[in-house]
């Protein structure tokens, strides 16, 4: 068999398309490269199978007029794990054009901030000296907001310990006195009805 320059050509095409349509925003354009790139990588495989031959389940005298099954089942694999990706991908690209009516994948301000923003070293931080944007919670620069009406607030986690300790105290003397007082509700369920235990 004479080595020939259009299988090469055919793949070394197939990949640099795939490639560059891969790093688009556009995610068809990414599906239509990642689909060249599948179809490059199984002309690549069967290309390197060897030359054609007979199918290996005919009864054949010679075995070397035998075709190689192993490169037909790596491309039957890429075919399958292609389509299963390109699915994916075509799922990608429906939600995106529901949600937003674009396919082009936009950037993140968030992402762009945080390029842009100049290292600083952490001990030498001043948190006054940071944008708002930038300064985390509890930093000791956070604002707090009056409580709306009918919100709940949360308990604050920095109790003193003395009014903890007094609050305990208090309730366990309120349970002492739901344990003395049978319509009272005990410390951990529901009221006690005497006529259940008889």
């Amino acid at each position: 068999m004479i080595p020939t320059v259009v299988l090469p050509v055919i793949v070394g095409g197939l990949y640099a398309a795939g490639v560059y349509l891969l790093l688009d925003r556009s995610l068809t354009r990414v599906l239509l490269g990642f689909l060249l790139l599948g179809n490059a990588t199984n002309v690549l495989i069967l290309s390197a199978g060897g030359v054609a031959g007979l199918a290996p389940i005919l009864p054949v005298d010679d075995v070397g007029d035998i075709n190689d099954p192993l490169p037909q089942a790596l491309v039957l694999t890429a075919i399958v794990i292609t389509f299963g990706i390109s699915a994916f991908v075509l799922a990608m690209i429906y939600r995106s054009w529901r949600l937003v009516r674009d396919e082009v994948v936009q950037d993140d301000a968030e992402d762009l901030r945080v390029a842009t923003r100049e290292e600083v070293d952490a001990d030498e931080r001043d948190p006054e000296d940071m944008p708002l944007a930038d300064r985390g919670p509890g930093d000791g620069f956070t604002v707090e907001r009056e409580p709306l009406a009918g919100e709940v607030v949360p308990p604050s986690d920095d109790v003193d310990l003395e009014l903890a300790r007094a609050e305990a105290a208090e309730n366990e003397s309120a349970e002492a006195r739901a344990a003395g007082d049978p319509g009272r509700t005990p410390p951990g369920g529901r009221p006690v009805d005497r006529r259940e235990e008889h």
